[in-house]
Protein backbone atom coordinates (compact mmCIF):
# COMPACT_ATOMS: atom_id res chain seq x y z
CA UNK A 1 0.00 0.00 0.00
CA UNK A 2 2.57 2.54 0.65
CA UNK A 3 4.47 1.87 -2.64
CA UNK A 4 1.39 2.29 -4.21
CA UNK A 5 1.00 5.70 -2.37
CA UNK A 6 4.12 6.49 -3.22
CA UNK A 7 3.93 5.66 -6.99
CA UNK A 8 0.58 7.90 -7.44
CA UNK A 9 2.15 10.83 -5.51
CA UNK A 10 4.47 10.34 -8.09
CA UNK A 11 2.19 10.41 -11.15
CA UNK A 12 0.69 13.03 -10.13
CA UNK A 13 3.42 15.22 -9.87
CA UNK A 14 3.94 14.40 -13.27
CA UNK A 15 0.66 15.66 -14.60
CA UNK A 16 1.35 18.30 -12.36
CA UNK A 17 4.33 19.52 -14.29
CA UNK A 18 3.25 18.26 -17.37
CA UNK A 19 -0.32 20.68 -17.19
CA UNK A 20 2.04 23.84 -16.30
CA UNK A 21 4.22 23.38 -19.20
CA UNK A 22 1.27 23.17 -21.15
CA UNK A 23 -0.44 26.08 -19.56
CA UNK A 24 -0.22 29.57 -21.51
CA UNK A 25 1.54 31.26 -18.76
CA UNK A 26 4.23 29.67 -19.29
CA UNK A 27 4.53 29.63 -22.92
CA UNK A 28 6.36 32.66 -25.46
CA UNK A 29 4.86 35.13 -26.56
CA UNK A 30 4.79 35.79 -30.10
CA UNK A 31 3.57 38.82 -31.64
CA UNK A 32 1.81 37.48 -34.55
CA UNK A 33 -0.43 41.33 -35.71
CA UNK A 34 -0.40 41.53 -39.42
CA UNK A 35 0.12 45.54 -40.46
CA UNK A 36 -2.79 47.52 -41.73
CA UNK A 37 -3.23 49.18 -44.54
CA UNK A 38 -0.40 52.57 -44.84
CA UNK A 39 0.97 52.03 -41.52
CA UNK A 40 4.78 52.29 -41.56
CA UNK A 41 7.65 50.07 -41.97
CA UNK A 42 7.69 48.21 -38.04
CA UNK A 43 10.27 45.21 -38.16
CA UNK A 44 8.52 41.77 -37.85
CA UNK A 45 8.39 39.40 -35.10
CA UNK A 46 10.44 36.23 -35.76
CA UNK A 47 9.77 33.02 -33.73
CA UNK A 48 12.89 30.85 -33.57
CA UNK A 49 13.30 27.34 -35.13
CA UNK A 50 14.61 24.45 -33.52
CA UNK A 51 17.22 23.29 -36.34
CA UNK A 52 19.80 25.55 -37.93
CA UNK A 53 18.84 24.42 -41.55
CA UNK A 54 15.65 26.43 -41.75
CA UNK A 55 17.05 29.47 -40.93
CA UNK A 56 15.61 31.78 -43.09
CA UNK A 57 18.04 33.21 -45.53
CA UNK A 58 17.21 34.33 -49.69
CA UNK A 59 18.33 30.32 -51.12
CA UNK A 60 15.84 29.65 -48.86
CA UNK A 61 13.40 31.46 -49.33
CA UNK A 62 13.00 31.26 -52.81
CA UNK A 63 13.64 27.47 -52.51
CA UNK A 64 10.23 27.27 -50.86
CA UNK A 65 8.69 29.73 -53.14
CA UNK A 66 9.88 27.31 -55.88
CA UNK A 67 8.29 24.28 -54.33
CA UNK A 68 4.91 25.87 -55.48
CA UNK A 69 5.86 26.00 -59.09
CA UNK A 70 3.21 24.78 -61.45
CA UNK A 71 0.23 25.27 -58.12
CA UNK A 72 -2.73 26.79 -60.38
CA UNK A 73 -4.07 30.02 -59.12
CA UNK A 74 -7.06 30.43 -56.99
CA UNK A 75 -8.19 33.38 -55.57
CA UNK A 76 -7.34 33.79 -51.47
CA UNK A 77 -6.16 30.02 -51.87
CA UNK A 78 -2.98 29.31 -49.87
CA UNK A 79 -2.34 25.69 -50.66
CA UNK A 80 -0.49 23.57 -52.80
CA UNK A 81 -4.71 22.63 -54.78
CA UNK A 82 -4.43 26.55 -55.42
CA UNK A 83 -2.53 29.69 -54.41
CA UNK A 84 -3.14 33.36 -55.24
CA UNK A 85 0.24 35.86 -55.75
CA UNK A 86 0.06 37.46 -51.87
CA UNK A 87 -0.66 33.34 -50.26
CA UNK A 88 2.48 32.47 -52.30
CA UNK A 89 4.34 35.06 -50.56
CA UNK A 90 2.69 34.33 -46.85
CA UNK A 91 3.38 30.84 -47.21
CA UNK A 92 6.59 31.22 -47.91
CA UNK A 93 7.68 33.58 -45.35
CA UNK A 94 5.19 31.25 -42.75
CA UNK A 95 8.13 28.92 -43.46
CA UNK A 96 10.36 30.51 -41.14
CA UNK A 97 8.33 31.58 -38.58
CA UNK A 98 7.30 35.16 -40.35
CA UNK A 99 3.41 36.32 -40.77
CA UNK A 100 2.88 38.98 -42.98
CA UNK A 101 0.24 40.46 -44.27
CA UNK A 102 -2.51 38.66 -46.35
CA UNK A 103 -2.73 41.58 -48.98
CA UNK A 104 -0.71 42.36 -51.54
CA UNK A 105 -0.81 46.64 -51.20
CA UNK A 106 0.27 45.57 -46.95
CA UNK A 107 2.59 43.48 -47.89
CA UNK A 108 4.15 46.28 -49.96
CA UNK A 109 4.40 48.30 -46.63
CA UNK A 110 5.84 45.70 -44.32
CA UNK A 111 9.51 46.45 -45.45
CA UNK A 112 11.70 48.99 -46.63
CA UNK A 113 10.98 49.73 -50.00
CA UNK A 114 14.41 49.96 -52.64
CA UNK A 115 15.02 51.41 -55.80
CA UNK A 116 15.34 49.30 -58.93
CA UNK A 117 19.18 49.64 -59.36
CA UNK A 118 19.66 48.09 -56.04
CA UNK A 119 16.88 44.58 -56.43
CA UNK A 120 18.50 41.57 -55.87
CA UNK A 121 17.13 37.71 -55.12
CA UNK A 122 15.22 37.63 -52.28
CA UNK A 123 13.32 41.21 -52.43
CA UNK A 124 9.36 41.67 -53.06
CA UNK A 125 8.23 42.97 -56.13
CA UNK A 126 4.60 44.32 -56.56
CA UNK A 127 2.45 45.78 -59.49
CA UNK A 128 -0.57 47.37 -59.76
CA UNK A 129 -2.45 45.64 -62.89
CA UNK A 130 -6.12 46.39 -63.25
CA UNK A 131 -5.84 50.36 -61.22
CA UNK A 132 -2.98 52.69 -59.62
CA UNK A 133 -3.68 50.46 -56.06
CA UNK A 134 -1.03 47.41 -55.92
CA UNK A 135 -2.73 44.26 -56.27
CA UNK A 136 -0.23 42.02 -57.09
CA UNK A 137 3.00 40.58 -55.82
CA UNK A 138 6.75 38.49 -56.26
CA UNK A 139 9.56 37.47 -55.14
CA UNK A 140 12.48 38.03 -57.07
CA UNK A 141 14.77 34.89 -58.09
CA UNK A 142 17.11 35.94 -59.82
CA UNK A 143 18.85 39.21 -61.54
CA UNK A 144 20.51 38.20 -64.28
CA UNK A 145 20.90 41.74 -66.03
CA UNK A 146 19.19 45.55 -65.49
CA UNK A 147 16.89 44.30 -67.99
CA UNK A 148 15.67 40.43 -67.14
CA UNK A 149 14.65 40.37 -63.35
CA UNK A 150 13.03 37.22 -62.58
CA UNK A 151 10.63 36.72 -60.22
CA UNK A 152 8.38 33.83 -59.08
CA UNK A 153 4.83 34.93 -58.83
CA UNK A 154 1.29 33.62 -58.53
CA UNK A 155 -0.23 34.20 -62.21
CA UNK A 156 -4.36 34.33 -62.25
CA UNK A 157 -3.64 32.24 -66.14
CA UNK A 158 -0.74 30.05 -65.64
CA UNK A 159 -0.77 29.40 -61.91
CA UNK A 160 2.68 29.64 -59.99
CA UNK A 161 5.87 30.79 -62.32
CA UNK A 162 8.71 33.10 -62.79
CA UNK A 163 8.73 35.74 -65.34
CA UNK A 164 10.63 38.55 -66.55
CA UNK A 165 9.25 41.44 -64.65
CA UNK A 166 11.38 43.65 -67.12
CA UNK A 167 9.36 42.84 -69.83
CA UNK A 168 6.72 45.14 -71.45
CA UNK A 169 3.80 44.01 -69.34
CA UNK A 170 5.51 43.82 -66.32
CA UNK A 171 7.71 46.85 -66.27
CA UNK A 172 4.59 49.26 -67.70
CA UNK A 173 2.61 47.65 -64.00
CA UNK A 174 5.69 48.34 -61.79
CA UNK A 175 4.92 49.85 -58.31
CA UNK A 176 7.42 49.23 -55.84
CA UNK A 177 10.22 46.88 -54.54
CA UNK A 178 11.05 46.11 -51.15
CA UNK A 179 13.70 44.07 -48.69
CA UNK A 180 12.85 41.87 -46.71
CA UNK A 181 14.93 41.58 -43.16
CA UNK A 182 15.98 38.27 -42.81
CA UNK A 183 17.03 36.73 -39.79
CA UNK A 184 20.55 34.92 -40.69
Amino acid sequence: MLKFKKDLKLLCLLFLVLGLSACHVFRTRTNTRTVPSRVPYEQPEVKAKAEASTLMSTANLIKVARSYTGVPYRSGGNDQRGIDCSGLICNSFKEFGMKLPRVSRQQSEFFPAIDIPNIQKGDLVFFATTSNEINHSGIVTEVRSEDEIIFIHASSSKGVREDNMMNSYWKARFARACRPQFVK
